[in-house]
């Protein structure tokens, strides 16, 4: 019966304190500090036990905004989303202007590359029209591409369109 996959039973008598919780949530995946703080209130922690517990969590390199970025910043790349759009979900989750453009600039990416990769995997053949083009372009914007990288995109696609009817 005590075999290896026991499993620890919580007691629900005792308190988790906002410490405690910060290392549950952080082993499953990576938070920004603003996020970490909106789960320990939402998990009954007052602010000032929240902001201690960050701290502490900070200082033994467990939180880290730095690393959070990164982590979404690749994720949002690899999943198709352009560089505003990333920007804007970190500014949501409280990472500076400063860490979002430096993270940005490590990044290394061809958004240009991404952008017509994208439109050529989604939309393929309808880009030989205005209105494919129309709603590719659309598209992208809504991605967080700019609009030179949209133009781009989906002049590159048509000229590739064209190449190819010869």
């Amino acid at each position: 019966m005590g075999g290896a996959l026991s499993m620890r039973k919580k007691d629900p008598a005792t308190p988790r304190s906002a410490y405690q919780r910060g290392i549950d949530l952080l082993a499953r995946r990576e938070y920004s500090q603003r996020e970490l703080c909106q789960r320990l209130a939402a998990r009954g922690h007052d602010a000032s036990e929240a902001e201690a517990a960050l701290g502490e969590l900070t200082a033994h390199n467990y939180q880290s905004d730095a690393r959070y970025a990164e982590m979404l910043t690749r994720g949002r790349a690899a999943q198709g989303y352009g560089p505003r759009r990333i920007r804007m979900e970190l500014a949501a989750q409280g990472i500076t202007r400063a860490r979002a453009q430096a993270v940005m600039d490590a990044l290394d990416h061809d958004w240009a590359q991404a952008a017509a990769d994208l439109l050529r995997r989604r939309y393929g053949a309808s880009l030989r029209t205005a209105d494919g083009r129309a709603r590719a372009a659309q598209f992208l914007l809504r991605r967080g591409f700019d609009a030179a990288t949209v133009r781009s995109a989906t002049r590159t696609e048509l000229d590739e369109a064209a190449d190819g009817d010869d």
